[in-house]
C-alpha cells in the first residue's frame, strides 16, 4: 500500500469541502504562497501552519498522518517507528526537524504524541508559531531550548515543560549537537 504524503492528504480534503487554495489561506490566515509551498511541495516551515490548516479543514492534525484505522491499544515498537513529517526552514534547505508520529493508527486518539529529532538547523530559525491547545515536551536527550513568549527557557535530558500553545512558542536544539524530545500536544476539536 502505498502511504500518501501530506500535500497529498490536504488535497483531498480540500477537495471534499471544495475548498480552494485562495480560500484555505482566507480560513487559515496563511499566505496562498505557504499554502501552496506545504501543499505542493510537502515543505512544512513549523506545526503552526498544519494546525490551522487541520482546524480550518476540520480534522486532527494526525489525520494527515493517519493510514488506517488502528485498534486499542495502540503500541509503537522503538524499530517500527517512521519518520513522517520533516520540517524544513524552506524548500532546498536543510531538515530542522523530524517527527515520528507515536499515534498513527488511532484514529480516535484526542492528543497527537511524537518523538521529535531536532537537528542543529533548527536553531538557526526562530519563527514562534501558535495554536489552540497544549503541550507537554519531555527532552530524551541532548539540550533544547524553548522560546515561550519572551521567554526562553533551557531544557536538558529528563526535563519537562508543559505549556499552553496558544502563546506563541518555538523548540529548537541547543548548541551543535541533536537533541531528540517526547511531545505530546493537545489540540482542541
Amino acid at each position: 500500500m502505498k502511504t500518501e504524503k501530506v500535500g497529498q492528504r490536504i488535497r483531498k480534503f480540500m477537495a471534499e469541502k471544495e475548498l480552494s487554495l485562495e480560500a484555505l489561506a482566507q480560513q487559515t490566515g496563511l499566505e496562498s504562497s505557504v499554502l501552496t509551498t506545504i501543499v505542493e511541495d510537502d515543505v512544512y516551515p513549523s506545526l503552526g501552519p498544519l494546525l490551522k490548516i487541520a482546524r480550518a479543514l476540520d480534522v486532527r492534525l494526525g489525520t494527515f498522518l493517519d493510514d488506517q484505522i488502528g485498534k486499542d491499544p495502540l503500541v509503537v515498537r522503538r524499530q517500527d517507528r517512521k519518520q513522517e513529517l520533516s520540517m524544513l526552514r524552506g524548500k532546498d534547505r536543510p531538515v530542522a526537524l523530524k517527527f515520528y508520529s507515536l499515534g498513527s493508527g488511532k484514529s480516535d486518539r484526542h492528543m497527537d504524541p511524537f518523538y521529535v529529532e531536532l537537528l542543529p538547523e533548527s536553531e538557526k530559525s526562530k519563527d514562534l508559531s501558535s495554536h489552540e491547545g497544549e503541550e507537554f515536551i519531555v527532552v530524551y536527550s541532548g539540550r533544547v531550548e524553548v522560546t515561550y513568549g519572551t521567554e526562553v527557557y533551557e531544557l536538558d535530558a529528563g526535563d519537562s515543560i508543559y505549556y499552553n500553545s496558544i502563546v506563541p512558542h518555538y523548540v529548537s536544539c541547543k548548541g551543535a549537537q541533536p537533541a531528540a524530545i517526547y511531545a505530546v500536544l493537545y489540540i482542541p476539536r
